[in-house]
């Protein structure tokens, strides 16, 4: 797809940690802050290199095997979103461009809503400190509430259905591979945003943005 003939577009699909808000350095952090607690060895580095996003208790699970952590999930997962809403809540800004993103969509009728493998919960949290959440009021959609997560595409099924569209008047953006492979999957016009330091993504059906108000160069109102 070139810049001369963009998708005709009812709806943008948003992922939102790495997508929309500048969070997933500070999850990173969060990992090697309550590790370390535990005395697991682990590096920032370390943990960017192995990120591919996904459910959170595969995440701790992966760190869990490669520290030596033998704390059980479900003591992690709490201490995990935790130190999460601390460093969010003293660090967490808007990804570069997306709120003019926001308000250029909005200025041409395009909607938008959210899918996430994340809770609603954290969604709100962090649209809320980065004064993005009015956007995106009754438009974010979970993993946890269609039982199903990237890369699976029923959560984008599920986005798309709950904004009353098809999937062809839809357009997805992603920072992680997962999410790129769930667009993918899902048949989905597929972006994704290479953030720096990002991994590349090497394949034909996908449009990489080096910056988020690329996306309006590539799409246009139905």
């Amino acid at each position: 797809m070139s810049k001369d003939q963009p998708y005709q577009t009812r709806c943008v699909i948003f992922d939102c940690d790495g997508t929309l808000v500048d969070s997933e350095r500070l999850c990173n952090q969060a990992l090697v802050n309550i590790f370390s607690r535990l005395g697991g060895k682990l590096s920032l580095d370390e943990c960017i290199e192995h990120f591919q996003g996904g459910k959170i208790v595969d995440i701790l699970a992966e760190t869990r095997r490669r520290t030596g952590v033998t704390v059980s999930i479900d003591t992690l997962e709490p201490m995990y979103r935790e130190e999460c809403r601390k460093l969010f809540n003293e660090h967490l800004t808007p990804i570069a461009g997306v709120p003019d993103l926001l308000e250029a969509l909005t200025q041409l009728g395009i909607d938008m809503c959210i899918a996430s493998n994340g809770p609603v919960h954290k969604m709100e949290h962090t649209l809320g400190l980065t004064n993005m959440l009015h956007y995106f009021e009754g438009k974010l959609f979970s993993g946890f509430e269609a039982s199903s997560w990237k890369p699976d595409p029923d959560l984008l099924h599920f986005a798309a259905m709950n904004m009353g569209y098809r999937l062809q008047d839809c357009v997805f953006v992603d920072d992680t591979s997962r999410g790129v492979q769930a667009g993918l999957n899902a048949g989905i016009p597929t972006f994704h945003y290479a953030a720096p330091h990002a991994p590349e993504i090497k394949d034909p059906r996908v449009i990489t943005l080096t910056e988020m108000p690329q996306l309006l160069d590539y799409i246009r109102a139905q």
